[in-house]
């Protein structure tokens, strides 16, 4: 297998941990134990993913997954001790596609790993529109009435996924499994999270939007 998986982490052990479980799952594993190495090397090297700590010398991992957008749209996975929501939500609304907080069980990182990347290769050809929104899925250019919107990688595939089903109802359990990959306990927020951005970025009004429509008791629609 030729996907590498960059781990940016000041601690030696947990670098050490997270690539005993990847290397046996057959990835190959990059490491750096700063941000500014950690960016040289995404560089240098293309990696597939990148797993950040956040705590980490020269260059946090904030500002690394900031750095990392700049010029790239690989899976972000945002592990770190910090896991109060507004560090989760800086972390996802710069870019990040997941977050896990400290501590972790290894098995889940790899799911999620696996999940992100199977995502991440899904391209097709086809334009989606629904009403004044315009998705390109092979350039991933969302427009509406004709003007650019920029989305992050996580928006996007949640937007393209109710962009394919509009009117459907997705409850949040099945709009992650279908967007972001295995489902885990606490990861409501992680949604209902990239949902608001998407709402700040499409709707005239995102406190009464008409796109992403919220359906109590169920979960969410893409209004037709």
């Amino acid at each position: 297998m030729d996907t590498s998986i960059l781990i940016a982490e000041d601690d030696a052990d947990i670098r050490d941990l997270l690539r005993l479980y990847l290397e046996g799952e057959g990835f190959q594993v990059l490491e750096a134990g700063d941000g500014a190495s950690a960016l040289r090397l995404a560089r240098e090297q293309s990696p597939s993913m990148a797993i950040l700590d956040i705590m980490m010398p020269e260059m946090n991992g904030f500002e690394l997954t900031r750095a990392l957008r700049k010029y790239s749209d690989i899976p972000i996975l945002i592990l770190s001790a910090k896991s109060q929501d507004n560090d989760k939500i800086l972390g996802l609304n710069l870019g990040a596609d997941d977050y896990i907080a400290k501590p972790f069980n290894p098995v889940e990182i790899v799911a999620r790993v696996k999940a992100q990347l199977r995502r991440a290769e899904r391209t097709s050809g086809s334009v989606l529109t629904v009403r004044e929104l315009t998705l390109d899925t092979a350039s991933f250019q969302l427009t509406k009435s004709g003007q650019p919107i920029p989305l992050t990688p996580m928006e996007y595939k949640i937007l393209a996924l109710l962009m394919r089903s509009p009117g459907r109802i997705y409850t949040k359990i099945q709009l992650y499994e279908g967007a972001i990959g295995n489902y885990f306990e606490g990861d409501d927020n992680t949604m209902m999270v990239h949902i608001s951005k998407l709402r700040d970025k499409i709707e005239d009004d995102p406190k009464s939007p008409r796109y992403i429509i919220t359906v109590r008791g169920l979960g969410y629609k893409l209004e037709k």
